[in-house]
């Protein structure tokens, strides 16, 4: 009849068939599971200092300390195929010349169901500076809470959480820190 090998290689392929077929079928299950969390997000002050730039100690660099408040419910998100979640503030902005920017400013990873309800009170973890070396003149920022969720199978999917109502100014700079 057939030999070891080939009813091993049979019963290999078989496996990994099922095996495939089954990876598939969790990662498309993951796009029945919609969930819209809910979230605040406030700013609460903004300060903008100037300060030597790092590589260049000549020249002068604004740096912004942004001051905010986060509320957010982000249980709905976890389910059966989630790993972890990414969260994660931005900043969106245009400079001077019109160029559209967007920084990470703060950011969080969470793990468990538990873990998912956030109340932040806190400011900027990553320094928060313009190219242009300078935030006068660039019109206000709006800032929101973005999400990314890993599964354990499946593709990345990303959102939002929250958002600031406005759009918030760039005050005067200050000298020093």
């Amino acid at each position: 009849m057939h030999n070891i090998f080939s009813r091993v290689n049979n019963v290999s392929a078989f496996l990994s068939s099922c095996m495939m077929t089954l990876l598939a079928a969790i990662a498309l299950s993951s796009f029945l599971f919609t969930a819209r969390p809910q979230g605040d997000l406030t700013v609460s002050s903004i300060k903008v200092v100037s300060s030597n730039a790092r590589r260049y100690p000549n020249k002068k660099q604004d740096l912004a300390f942004v001051h905010f408040n986060i509320t957010a419910d982000l249980t709905p998100l976890f389910h059966w195929n989630t790993k972890q979640l990414f969260l994660y503030l931005e900043a969106e902005y245009a400079n001077k010349q019109g160029v559209k920017n967007e920084v990470v400013i703060w950011d969080r990873i969470v793990r468990k169901k538990e873990d998912a309800v956030i109340k932040f009170e806190g400011k900027n973890k990553y320094v928060f500076r313009d190219i242009s070396a300078s935030f006068n003149g660039v019109p206000p920022a709006s800032y929101s809470l973005k999400y990314n969720l890993m599964p354990y199978v499946g593709v990345l999917q990303y959102g939002e959480a929250a958002r600031t109502s406005e759009p918030v100014a760039f005050p005067a700079t200050q000298s020093r820190l």
